[in-house]
Order: C-alpha cells, then structure tokens, then sequence
C-alpha cells in the first residue's frame, strides 16, 4: 500500500495518555496496547513485536525506571489494513484494561490513529513530509495514488513531465510500480525515483506472480534510485540505556526469532521498535516524578484528563538517550531526531553516498553518487528561450541594394538640382522630381531599421526603431508617390475635360506649380497628422511572439522556446486599417489616373507617361506586399525578404524610369545645343519622339495658317478686280443695246471674256507646294455657259 506523505519513514509513536493500573506481584500494571502488522503490504511486526518484548523485559527487571509499575504488552494483528487496525483499535479502547498503545510504522493505520488520536487524548508523533518540504521550498507538483494497479498513475506522471519522484509503498506494490515504470520509459538519466530504504537489498529481483517484467528489465528501470532511511543500527559499539551494544541486541533477537533472519519482516526496524519502549518507559518515569510534585499519580488518569497528557507528552518530547538505534531525541513537534541514511542504487547493488544528522542539520556527503547522464537530473524539462533573428546574409545583401539605391537616389536628385535651368527639365516639373527622389531616399533608408532585431540592438531601444520604420517608410511613401501622383492628377484634369469652349479649355491647361507642390503638402501633413497621434496616444512597442516548444537536434532534457519580436500597439489592427486603407486608395486612383491619361501629350510634363509606368509598377507592388508580409509575419526571413525587396525594386524602378531617360538625352545631345535643334532630332525613346512630332505639327499648322491669309488676301484682290469688270461689262452691253439686236449665242461668251484670266490664275496656282485643295474655304466666284 502507498504511504501516507504526511508520515515518517520510522516507526511512528503513539500514546494514548489513558492509564489503568493493577497489582501484580506487587507492582501496579500499566498496559500498552500495540497494533503490529503480521502480515499484509508490509509484515514489519514479525520482527519489531519481538524486539517490542525484549525491550519490556528488560524495562520491568530496571529497579530504577518505574519501580512501582510493570509494562504489560497486548498486542493484535493489523495485517497493514485499515479496517482491520480500525476494528481492533477499538477494541484495545473500549475494552478493559485501559491502555497505553504503541503503534508500529504501518502507513495506513498509522494514519487512521493518528487523526483519530485527538479524540482520546493521543500524543503523536509523526513526520510530516508535505509540510517539511514545503517550508525547504520546496513543490509537491503533482500527486498519485493508487490501491493495487499502478499503471494509471505512472502514466499520469508520465503526461505530467514528473521528474524527482517519490515513492512511498511497500515492497510489493514497488515491484509493480516499476514493472510500469519500465513499460512507460519512465526511468533514465531524466528521471530520479526516491523510494523508502527499509526495502530488502535485492526485492526488485524478487520474483512476483503480479508482474509480467523480467529480473533485467527490472534492473533497467530501478537503477540509479536513491533511498533513504533512519539509521536503524548504532553504528558504533558503544553500549546504551540498555547496556547492549547495537550488535549484541542484534545477536540477541536473532536467537529469539529462531529462523533465518533475511525472511523475516522488520528485522531492519526492529531497533526502533525496542528503542521505542524505552522511550515510553522513561517518559512515564519522568511523568511519575512531575506528578508527585502536584500530589498526582499515573493511576489517577482518566479518558477525560489531559492534564496527566500534557505531562507525558512534555516528558516525552524531552527524552534523550543512547539507545541500540543510536541517540533518540525528539524534536519540538514530537518527531524522532536520528541519523538519516542515504543510498543509491548503483549496478545493481546499493552503495551509501550520504549521512544527514538532523539534530545537528549537518550532512555529510560521500561526492560517490553516479548519475546516467553524468549529472543529477532537473526538476523540470529545462525551456531554453531562443529568438528568431532575421538572417544576417539576408539582411547584408538587401542593406547593400537598398544602400545602392540611396546613392542612386542621391545622384538622380544632384542630376536634377544642377540641370534645372534646361528647357526640358523645366518642362518635367523638376521641383516634383526633387521630392520624388527624396521620398525613395527615405523609402530605402526605412529598409535598415525593417532587418534590424535584439541581435543588433538593446530591448530599450526597440520602440525607437519601431518609431523609425513608421516615419521614415509612411514620409517616404508620401513624397514620392504622392508627388507623381499630383502630376497625373494635374494631366488628368486639364486635358481630359470635355469643354467646347476654347478660352475655358486654355485655362484649364494653365499651370500652376503651387498647386502641384500644395497637394504633396496636404498628403505629407495628412501623414505626420496621423503618425503623430499614433506615436502619442497608442505608440508602437516591442511585443514577443511565441511559438510551440521545440526538441533539440541534440539528445537534451530541454525544450527550445521560439520566440519573435514585433513592433505593434494595443489597437495595432485599428491603424494599420486607417494607414492601408488610405495608402490603398491612393494606389488605385493612380493606377485609374496612368491609364485615363496614357494617350495624352502635353509639354508642360513631358514625363507624365514615365510617371504612369512608375506608378503602376508601385501600385502593384504595394498591393501585393501588404497582404502578404501580414500573413508571414510570423515567418520573420520570408516577411522582411518581401517588405523590403518591394521597397527596394519600387524605388529602383521610380528613380530609374523618371531620371535615366533625362540623363541620357542630355548626355547623348548634350546640354549646349539650341532650342530649335532640340526639337528637330529625333529623340531615342517613346517620349521624345512625341515630343518631337508634337513640335512639328504646330511649325506646320502656323506656315499653313499663314498661306491661307496670303490666299485670303489674294482673294480679296480677285473680288475687287471682278467688281470693277461688272461694272465694265454693264455699260459695254448698254451700248450694244441701242445698235444690235441681241445675240443668245454669243453675247455671254464675249460679254464675260474678262473673267478668263481669273480662272486661269486660279488653275496655275494650283502647281504651287499646297495643291489645288489647298485653297478651300477661299470664296472664289466662277461664272460658266
């Protein structure tokens, strides 16, 4: 049966303070009652009843302990069961003579006395295990029990990652605890049983119908297993208030047993048992003397005295003698104070590594102690906490493009500055460009403090690299996007309206720069607004994010604690859903804005259409990016490989598809040329080449309005020649009137003869370089037959 934590490994004494005294032999008797196990889980009284007699012999033939009163012993058999020690206490108190009862170490009945004890009076004196560990700070964790089948239990300490257990049964129910111990693997350089010492040297080897373990198997799982026990045997040969030395009480109660003494249950505490009788007997002694101060007796004791027990109780907790267990002392909690030894199993075969002396706290190791994985096992599976770093050849590699990318944005933005006075940098809106470049500048700085982690800087200054990844992507973010996204929206406004009147249209594609720079300004501001509350009112902290422990590579008793750091706020969700949702709508409108205005071509911003390139590139980019980095962002490589390429590739793009087409034209044409030979070549990419064209049509369109004014002045002149012919031809026909009669046939062919050089200079103009359509809209009047 499983011991009861809440007693000693050691015979526990219990004293009924009720005494009954007769006369015998002249001598008044004073009966002990005893409840020796002869049987059952752990048959110690075949053993300790005898060496109980022997001590009460030798007690009564003393003339100078309890000279008026004899021990009587009446004893019954508690077979280690409760309800069996239940029914016979009892009986040893309800029935005559009254008693004083010494009970044996049995754990089950000790237990079942010793709450009941209160009831009559009873001094007790036990270990209590729970409480002594406790107060050495030490954790009861987890506990078990069981009646007879210990499988459940040992797997339940199994699940429960039990380490240092204790072990309190008999020797049976050991062998079948560790027949599972084995089965369950619970055993090993991880694991340390502490089990009572009292065993028999080899009952592990013992062979027991009730399990199905073999002898080796057994072997496996014991080993390694610590005991200890009270030193039962003085190991000095020194003689005691019995005047016998340990070993001739040994010889002595060999001979009274009769039989080999290695089968025979509690030789080994048999020492405590006759030590134990001493004990009582000297403090009835010492209780006799205090009682006759105060005009009392022994005899006068009565169930419902507790004073008489109060006196054996003070007289118990102050003895102190040599006996043939060594000195017996008590404690102030009435425990018995002795040597404790400690073994361990080792090779099959128990070697002592230790002594402890609780009278003195000393104890005394042997440093002979032999542990399977070379050192005592933990309490607990060890949780070793390991941070999860961005990869530093990861980090390296994108540091330098985005590194890269900063000294390009630096040479596109020295390129622009020092280029501003030519024409067709003034006409790309160069201030804009300015702020493009410097936001891509800003965007790529924000890729150092995105890869930095606790492996480069210290815990307090986390929320500052949190506070630098906010400020320096969202500003960079809004400088340049936000400064293409101001000239498409310009484009898209002027030359995308449906107006049929031309002084509205004019005015619509005036431009006015402030207004380009005043709405970066109001998406810069709108920002720093924004960021600003953030970092005050729910600033971005360090957080630790933590996964599902992990198992070593290597055969370790520990576990590894993953864990990652984050930057994030108490209502994290709120403004990333106010950021992503504006940054998101931004995105879309200029993706909307690039392609309402891909057919458009204005000199006012000649790069519109790199503008939209760039903007699409971003805008899908970004889209993609934001999503994806929030669902791996667990995975920390993965997460910061994503966010940080797409700044990289965003800003490489932005820069590239804005300033190198700028760069080469000048350097390819050289900034010295004139205006006029700047816009007669040809330009290499798409958008000079519209440029050009664009210039051509509008010299053409002003030589063909001037041709047609000299042809309006030159039909002017025709009517003014044809006015004054009718004028002519009027009077001519006047005058033929009064000599002729008139002539149908041939009147008008002469009459309008004049009109001949007309049609014929209008028929020769037409081999000139316009053609002949070239005088439409001219009001010429022909005259025909």
């Amino acid at each position: 049966m499983m011991m009861s934590p809440q007693l000693a490994m050691s015979l526990s004494l219990c004293v009924l303070t009720l005494l009954l005294c007769d006369a015998v032999s002249g001598k008044k008797a004073l009966h002990v009652g005893a409840l020796f196990p002869m049987s059952g889980g752990w048959p110690g009284g075949q053993a300790c009843h005898p060496a109980a007699q022997m001590a009460l012999e030798d007690v009564n033939n003393r003339r100078d302990i309890l000279p008026e009163y004899e021990l009587k012993l009446i004893h019954h058999d508690s077979q280690c069961d409760p309800g069996q020690a239940t029914r016979h206490l009892y009986e040893l108190l309800y029935n005559d003579p009254i008693k004083i009862m010494l009970m044996p170490g049995c754990s089950s009945v000790s237990t079942l006395v010793a709450e009941a004890a209160r009831m009559w009076h009873l001094i007790v004196t036990l270990d209590d295990l729970e409480e002594r560990v406790k107060e050495a700070g030490i954790e009861i964790t987890f506990r078990q029990s069981f009646f007879s089948d210990p499988t459940v239990p040992v797997k339940n300490l199994k699940r429960q990652d039990a380490r240092i257990i204790v072990g309190l049964f008999y020797e049976t129910e050991a062998r079948k605890v560790f027949c599972e111990v084995y089965k369950e693997r619970l055993f090993g350089k991880k694991y340390v049983w502490f089990l009572i010492g009292w065993y028999a040297d080899n009952w592990f080897k013992t062979p027991d119908p009730a399990i199905n373990c073999t002898v080796e198997e057994m072997t496996w799982a014991v080993e390694g297993h610590v005991t200890t026990e009270i030193v039962m045997l003085n190991p000095e040969n020194t003689r005691g208030i019995s005047n016998m030395t340990s070993q001739e009480f040994m010889d002595k109660l060999q001979k009274r047993l009769g039989k080999d003494p290695e089968g025979v249950g509690g030789l080994q505490e048999a020492p405590l048992a006759y030590d134990a009788i001493w004990a009582l007997a000297l403090a009835l002694n010492k209780t006799a003397y205090e009682l006759s101060k105060k005009g009392l007796r022994l005899e006068d004791f009565n169930y419902n005295n507790d004073n008489i027990s109060r006196e054996i109780y003070k007289a118990m907790n102050s003895s102190s003698f040599d006996g043939v267990s060594g000195h017996v002392v008590f404690d102030a909690s009435g425990s018995r104070m002795a040597w404790t030894l400690i073994e361990q199993l080792q090779g099959g075969l128990y070697k002592k590594i230790g002594y402890y002396d609780s009278t003195k706290d000393n104890l005394s190791w042997y440093n002979n102690d032999k542990w399977i994985g070379g050192s005592p096992p933990a309490d607990h599976t060890k949780v070793t906490i390991t941070f999860r770093y961005v990869s530093q050849k990861l980090f390296i590699s994108v540091s330098v493009l985005a590194g890269l990318g900063i000294l390009l944005g630096f040479v596109c933005l020295s390129f622009n500055i020092y280029n501003s006075h030519v024409r067709y940098i003034q006409n790309s809106q160069p201030h804009l460009n300015d702020v493009t470049a410097a936001g891509c500048i800003l965007a790529l700085a924000a890729v150092f403090p995105l890869g930095l982690d606790g492996h480069h800087i210290k815990t307090w200054h986390f929320p500052l690299v949190c506070q630098a990844r906010l400020w320096l992507l969202g500003l960079g973010f809004s400088l340049a996007y936000g400064s293409m996204f101001t000239k498409i929206w310009w484009i898209h406004t002027a030359f995308t309206k449906k107006d049929d009147k031309k002084e509205r249209r004019k005015q619509s594609q005036t431009l006015e720069p402030w207004k380009l720079y005043s709405t970066v300004g109001l998406l810069l501001g709108l920002d720093v607004i924004t960021f600003g509350i953030w970092q005050i009112v729910d600033p971005l902290q360090r957080i630790i994010e933590e996964f599902t422990k992990e198992e070593p590579r290597e055969d370790l008793d520990v576990l590894i604690l993953p864990q990652l750091e984050h930057c994030s706020s108490v209502k994290m969700n709120t403004w990333l859903g106010i950021v992503y949702g504006s940054k998101g709508l931004l995105l879309l409108l200029g993706i909307f804005l690039a392609y309402e205005t891909k057919s458009v071509s204005t000199e006012k911003i000649n790069d519109h259409r790199a503008v939209g390139m760039a903007i699409y590139n971003v805008a899908v980019l970004c889209l993609i990016t934001a999503p994806v980095t929030m669902i791996l962002s667990s995975q920390q490589d993965a997460s910061f490989a994503f966010s940080s390429l797409a700044i990289v590739f965003s800003a490489y793009i932005t820069l590239v598809v804005l300033f190198v087409p700028k760069m080469r034209r000048l350097i390819t044409r050289g900034e010295w040329q004139s205006e006029q030979q700047d816009t007669l070549k040809t330009g290499s990419s798409t958008n000079n080449n519209e440029e050009e064209k664009s210039r051509l049509l509008e010299r053409e369109n002003q030589e063909l309005g001037r041709i047609i004014a000299e042809k309006e002045e030159r039909v002017m002149e025709l009517r003014q020649q044809l006015r004054s012919r009718r004028k002519q031809s009027v009077t001519a026909r006047e005058n033929c009137s009064d000599n002729h009669y008139p002539n149908s046939s041939g009147a008008v062919s002469s009459l309008y003869q004049p009109g001949l050089p007309l049609a014929r200079c209008l028929v020769a103009e037409g081999g000139d370089k316009l053609g002949r359509n070239s005088c439409d809209g001219s009001r010429v009047h022909l005259l025909y037959k």
